[in-house]
């Protein structure tokens, strides 16, 4: 929604605003001040990139699954197995910032020492945008990679009628020397689940194409998208590529693979299974995979980012399509959009702001956005 008009009553909040509401709200549900500090960081840096639908709008969420018991915002994250270019992670069912940028922090500090390194996590929960975590590796002078298993089930496979996987993400991340990182973050569905909810949050009809129902019609209300999404009775999210068959194929398969290495290689739950076996209490037990490789080990020291200089260099050469166009590359709109809700602030959408007032009444802390 960056880049686009506000919905009426939207507030513009300072990110220093932000920033402090957030970490105020989970202080009081319990959480240590060091994890309160490593999320805030993480779900503040979100805001700021744009990516509305996984920053402070994830709070109402959270706080319903630490009410109903699911989630354990005192734990904390514990290495189960390590070898010098591996580790595994439990979270040991808390929220997904700590752990994640634990586990990419540790792959990096490998890569660093043996070339490339993956570090796999389980029993997490939402960890919030997968880019947040590239950019750590890309910081470093590293290539990063993401991916992680999801909550929902969202997506409505090839020639599907009812959604089975997850909006299952993907990112990546590479260092430069003069230009801005490399950072690709992307959902496997057209559009993450997340996002819908940012369209229901501003009350802003769908593109066409996103959500479908049951028999495959395209929904654009924003209010019905959101209940098809949230509540699933049918139809959901369609694959990266539409609902045309092979490029939906595609997309479907991305998700499998985003699955694979998150999900099944960590040993935690496939969310179908999950919701059919499991107890409504029992934690989300979801899975992340972070990917480190320092280019020294195939290049001699700053050749790597050198020729990526030149590629990025000569996409933002290319002739626009339309006079006056930019043509970008994967990270210049969300460093963009930094920059501006930097100095603008970072747009609350009025039904937002109303939400987050009640979660601060019950937890007994001051609205600091309105």
């Amino acid at each position: 929604m960056d880049g686009k008009p506000n919905a009426p009553g939207t507030v513009m909040a300072r990110a220093e605003d932000v920033r402090a509401q957030i970490h105020s709200i989970l202080l009081a549900w319990g959480m240590a001040a060091d994890l309160a500090e490593t999320t805030t960081d993480a779900m503040v840096e979100t805001d700021l990139l744009g990516v509305d639908s996984h920053g402070i709008s994830m709070l109402m969420g959270y706080e319903t699954h630490w009410r109903a018991g699911k989630l354990d915002l005192t734990a904390r994250p514990k290495v189960v197995r390590e070898t010098p270019c591996m580790a595994l992670l439990d979270a040991g069912a808390g929220l997904g910032h700590p752990v994640s940028t634990m586990a990419m922090t540790m792959a990096v500090d490998k890569a660093l020492q043996v070339g490339m390194a993956v570090v796999g996590v389980r029993n997490s929960h939402h960890f919030g945008a997968a880019g947040v975590y590239a950019r750590i590796a890309a910081r470093r002078g590293a290539i990063g990679m993401v991916t992680s298993a999801t909550r929902g089930v969202a997506m409505v496979p090839t020639n599907a009628g009812v959604p089975v996987l997850g909006t299952n993400p993907i990112a990546f991340a590479a260092p430069t020397q003069r230009n801005l990182p490399f950072v690709l973050d992307m959902a496997t569905t057209t559009v993450a689940s997340g996002k819908v909810k940012v369209y229901h949050l501003n009350d802003k009809p769908l593109p066409d194409g996103w959500v479908v129902d049951g028999q495959g019609r395209s929904i654009t209300d924003p209010h019905e998208a959101h209940r098809q999404v949230t509540a699933r009775p049918e139809g959901g999210i369609t694959p990266l590529g539409g609902t045309a068959d092979m490029a939906s194929h595609k997309g479907y398969g991305l998700a499998m693979m985003a699955h694979i290495l998150g999900g099944t290689l960590t040993g935690a739950s496939f969310s179908p299974i999950r919701n059919r076996t499991q107890t409504g209490t029992a934690p989300d037990d979801l899975g992340h995979f972070f990917m480190a490789i320092d280019p020294r080990a195939f290049r001699d020291e700053g050749a790597f980012e050198a020729d990526l200089n030149d590629v990025i260099d000569e996409l933002h050469a290319t002739p626009p399509a339309q006079p006056g166009g930019k043509v970008l590359v994967a990270g210049d709109p969300e460093e963009a959009a930094r920059i501006r809700r930097l100095k603008d602030g970072i747009p609350i959408p009025a039904m937002l702001g109303a939400q987050l007032r009640e979660i601060c009444d019950r937890c007994g802390v001051p609205f600091l956005l309105g």
